[in-house]
């Protein structure tokens, strides 16, 4: 997609970096300045001088090296999420990926790794993943702000009609309990606190976690071997059973499929839904066709509203649903756009959630939402 010869310079996205390195700071100005559409606003070789040009110059976008003096960028993005929640990209060395789990953990919306000493041949490759990220990361914060001004082009937004269309088809024919847990900024320990506290026969999950495909495998990975329940991986076509938890792979939509009196997991390889594959609307609207008033909807922390109206979707089946409230969410994008939306039957901080989902409780508002889904049907 070409970008507009000409934007105003107060519409362009303000990107900010940190690094200590002064020649990366340089080449990553030089990066972003290239766009027509954003421009660096500041660079701080520390943390400490990245808070206050933070206050000074508002960036939309932060670029932020792991490795910093006086404090580290790990400590420095667990700060900002605490106290000015916004997008954060971490830019990481190659000697140190596993710094890139650790910054998704405590809410980057995504990272860069950083070439090699000397490394030129791929500079251009790196530039455009770069200018992408950005443009990603700035959609999801326009979601969040519900900004207006002159539209920066981002990759264009579909719903969740763009992978499965909306029904009316009478969806109760099986008791089977099934959980649906959707999260993003921070979501990933949030999910750990949830999945970890509940016991190894609980009721099947499946979990839409926005996260870069590279981390999926890994995270499905280290949460099995803290829970008491299996956790795995979702593949196309495989049996969701309970006791076990399955993860949406980080570059496909994950849904439920139903046959008969079982449930099968289902992956879509379409376009991003509320810019994001895989897509909490997507997973809620399947599990709301599939499951009806037998399913659980969760919603934790994240930036933007994907899952708001996947989880209004879900509620008007008489399923029950649930928002992390703000005070325990790294960002209450997500879960805050639900609750504005009232689709979520309770507000609970992130440690009662499974104390609450076991006693699955049930919400008697079967008749009073029937009008509900009229509209939801032709909206």
């Amino acid at each position: 997609m070409e970008m507009p010869k000409a934007i105003d310079r107060k519409t362009r996205v303000k990107v900010m970096i940190a690094d200590s390195s002064p020649s990366a700071c340089r080449a990553f100005t030089e990066m972003v300045d290239t766009a027509p559409d954003m421009h660096v606003v500041a660079t701080a070789p520390d943390a400490f001088v990245a808070r206050e040009k933070i206050k000074q110059h508002d960036p939309d976008v932060l670029l932020l090296a792991v490795e910093l003096p006086r404090m580290d960028g790990i400590t420095f993005l667990k700060n900002i999420m605490r106290l000015r929640p916004m997008p954060v990209i971490m830019m990481v060395e190659s000697t140190l990926k596993d710094s890139e789990r650790r910054a998704l953990e405590h809410g980057a919306v995504d990272t860069l790794v950083k070439p090699g000493t000397g490394a030129n041949g791929g500079k251009f490759a790196l530039s455009n993943e770069l200018l992408k990220k950005i443009r990603l990361a700035v959609g999801k914060q326009q979601a969040e702000k519900k900004v207006t001004q002159a539209p920066i082009r981002v990759e264009e937004r579909y719903t969740a009609d763009a992978i499965l269309p909306r029904s009316d088809a009478d969806l109760i024919t099986t008791q089977e309990k099934i959980v649906a847990i959707g999260a993003s900024t921070g979501g990933t320990e949030a999910i750990k606190t949830v999945v970890t506290a509940l016991p190894a026969n609980f009721s099947a999950i499946l979990i839409t976690q926005h996260i870069p495909s590279r981390f999926s495998e890994s995270f499905a990975a280290r949460l099995d071997s803290l829970s008491q329940m299996g956790v795995c991986q979702a593949t196309d076509g495989q049996p969701i059973s309970p006791g076990n938890v399955y993860i949406a792979p980080g570059d496909q939509h994950l849904l439920v499929r139903r046959e008969g009196q079982k449930y099968f997991c289902q992956l879509h390889d379409g376009p991003l839904v509320n810019r994001h594959k895989p897509s909490v609307d997507v997973l809620f609207r399947s599990v709301a066709q599939s499951a009806g008033k037998n399913a659980t909807g969760v919603i934790l922390t994240g930036m933007g509203d994907d899952g708001a109206v996947g989880m209004q979707e879900l509620q008007a089946t008489g399923a029950y649903t649930i928002a992390q409230d703000e005070k325990s969410s790294v960002v209450w994008g997500m879960p805050g756009s639900a609750v504005r939306l009232g689709a979520a039957d309770e507000v609970l901080p992130l440690d009662a959630i499974a104390g609450r989902i076991l006693e699955r409780p049930t919400s008697g508002r079967l008749q009073k939402v029937s009008s509900i889904v009229g509209k939801a049907s032709t909206g």
